[in-house]
């Protein structure tokens, strides 16, 4: 037998989980939780483009490049 090898009988099963393995379920359980409790709404509201930070970003790149901004 090899340094550092336990001797194992046939049948016999390791039962000890480490301990990431206990802390993932409980995070995943509590993301999935917390998503049932507050689940976001499908409706995008206003149009996105026309809050104007689109357009803001859009300018200042054009101003950074040496083009005219709008």
């Amino acid at each position: 037998m090899r340094a550092g090898t336990k001797a194992r009988t046939p049948g016999t099963v390791q039962t000890r989980l480490p301990w990431w393995a206990l802390a993932l379920a409980a995070a995943a359980f509590t993301v999935f939780c917390t998503l049932l409790a507050a689940p976001a709404t499908a409706d995008p509201g206003p149009d996105p483009a026309a809050s104007g930070a689109v357009e803001r970003v859009v300018a200042f790149v054009r101003l950074a490049l040496g083009q005219e901004a709008p």
